[in-house]
């Protein structure tokens, strides 16, 4: 196969000087064609590129500043390609005799300055990948601009995630085109002046932010309910939320409560922000809430997140995120709660954060936010299915199954209600770890996915804390987490045992 991409030639970036196209771990060759400009890009583009280039991104270089293009490389198209994929906004060639026309939409538009108008608009738009010699939607899917710093930041990342549809598709799976509202059309986007100005503008704020609080600043939230939890009500109505005091140079984040051997224990994220590496920690609880000490439970030379936890065969199992060590492994546990011994590796070789799993129809189904090396890790899911536990795991035969920033990260444990399976997912719309959404899984085999929002939770009177990230709940007790602002003058005096509070402090309201 070779796939050719039309690109203008006036406007030449660095993203499409690659001569390869990575499809299943095959470099597939890519030959550029380039034509004439069709529309004029905004007065000094490239030039504000270059300054977010040396402010935002510290001095990287990105995919989006300009390519150089040697007489070589003008001449090196090599012949007829099986494949276009056209990132211009021209009409297609009628005399292509290519078996497939791509052409990525963005808010139903093609080219480059549609998907910058999006973004100075506000927002990175909705991308459709379009076959042009038959008009069929291939593929959708919404990116996160977690990592979109700027104007450039965002069209790096746009263009990313759309390289990862269009080899998606070209694998020739199956694509499971999701239903994906485009983001209102706004008439009042800036000039690239002002977007970039007001970029840098935050930027700063942001800079001073952090070397005045550590950020972001995570904490647990836990409450005993008797009654109806979140997953009945679809909202965080209820018996007040309690914080679970940290010492202040620590954040806790991704709480998961299990009863085991007769006691019951949360087990979180803790991370020291002196150092910024996460390790697993715990803490008992009782009838009426934590009790001692938090104790660290797990360390590697790693960060370790979102323990995940299952019983199997006897034993308790868990799988804390390790995707910055390019693997899914699995530990024992060997002395509850404190003694974990690294098992098996699940996956490995890819990046695939906030791991969970579920039993559905006999078989193990394991999900997680993917990463290609491109591109953000809130916007891409992944499925891999098995008979047992310890594998072998099976990718699903249409990963990524889904690629939106709302509806895709894990937030915590499959639930089945009426016979009915659930799963929390992170809703990062508005940022990462901005809201959480409850989602009913209406389909999943090894060969299909759907899922159906049904209720949305944000912060607010009943938990007004900065953002909502997880959800679990053992037996009566339900945990979430946040975030609040905090000092590091604070954290400092955390240091001191006059100023570390005990885990009975009464309710304290999140900032």
């Amino acid at each position: 196969m070779t796939i050719e991409f039309r690109c203008e030639i006036e406007n030449a970036r660095r993203w499409m000087g690659r001569e390869t196209l990575s499809i299943d771990g095959r470099d597939v060759p890519v030959q550029i064609a380039w034509t004439a400009t069709a529309e004029p890009r905004p007065a000094g583009l490239d030039m504000l590129f270059e300054l977010e280039r040396l402010v935002l991104h510290k001095g990287k270089h990105s995919g989006t500043e300009r390519l150089k293009i040697s007489p070589a490389r003008m001449q090196a198209r090599a012949g007829t390609a099986d494949v276009i994929v056209d990132f211009n906004g021209g009409a297609r060639d009628p005399n292509c005799s290519a078996r497939q026309y791509l052409r990525p939409l963005f808010n139903g538009v093609a080219g480059e300055n549609a998907a910058l108008a999006a973004i100075l608009a506000g927002d990175l738009p909705v991308i459709e990948i379009v076959d042009e010699v038959d008009g069929a939607v291939l593929d959708r899917g919404h990116p996160s601009a977690e990592i979109a710093a700027g104007l450039s930041g965002g069209l790096e990342t746009l263009m990313a995630r759309t390289l990862t549809m269009v080899a998606a598709i070209l694998s020739g799976r199956p694509r499971i085109v999701p239903q994906l509202a485009r983001p209102a059309r706004a008439d009042n986007g800036r000039p690239p002046t002002a977007y970039v100005a007001r970029g840098l503008t935050i930027s700063i704020a942001k800079e001073i932010y952090r070397l005045c609080c550590y950020a972001p600043h995570w904490h647990v939230g836990w409450r005993i309910n008797k009654g109806a939890g979140v997953w009945q009500t679809g909202d965080l109505s209820g018996p007040r939320w309690n914080v679970l005091a940290d010492p202040g140079n620590h954040f806790y984040a991704d709480p998961f409560p299990i009863t085991w051997q007769g006691r019951t224990f949360v087990f979180f994220e803790d991370l020291d922000h002196r150092i910024g590496k996460g390790i697993i920690s715990a803490i008992e609880f009782d009838d009426k809430g934590p009790v001692g000490a938090v104790v660290p439970v797990l360390d590697e030379p790693w960060h370790l997140s979102y323990p995940f936890l299952i019983e199997d065969d006897g034993a308790l199992w868990m799988i804390p995120e390790s995707s910055t060590n390019g693997d899914v492994a699995i530990y024992k546990c060997v002395r509850f709660p404190d003694k974990w011994e690294r098992h098996a590796t699940l996956l490995s070789g890819l990046e695939l954060a906030d791991v969970t799993i579920t039993r559905h129809n006999g078989l193990h189904y394991l999900f997680g936010a993917w990463r290609d090396g491109t591109g953000g890790d809130l916007d891409s899911l992944a499925i891999y299915h098995a008979e047992h536990l310890m594998g072998p795991w099976l990718p699903h035969a249409s990963n990524p199954v889904l690629i939106d920033r709302a509806s895709t990260r894990p937030a915590g444990n499959f639930v089945t209600i009426n016979d009915k399976l659930w799963r929390p997912v992170q809703d990062c719309a508005g940022g990462y770890g901005a809201a959480l959404a409850l989602a009913e899984i209406v389909e999943l085999s090894p060969t299909t996915f759907k899922q159906i929002i049904r209720h949305s939770l944000r912060p607010g009177p009943a938990w007004p804390g900065r953002k909502l990230h997880t959800l679990n709940r053992c037996g009566q007790l339900e945990v979430i987490d946040g975030s609040r602002v905090q000092p590091k003058t604070r954290a400092f005096g955390g240091k001191f045992p006059s100023a570390v509070l005990s885990p009975r402090t009464s309710p304290s309201a999140a900032s």
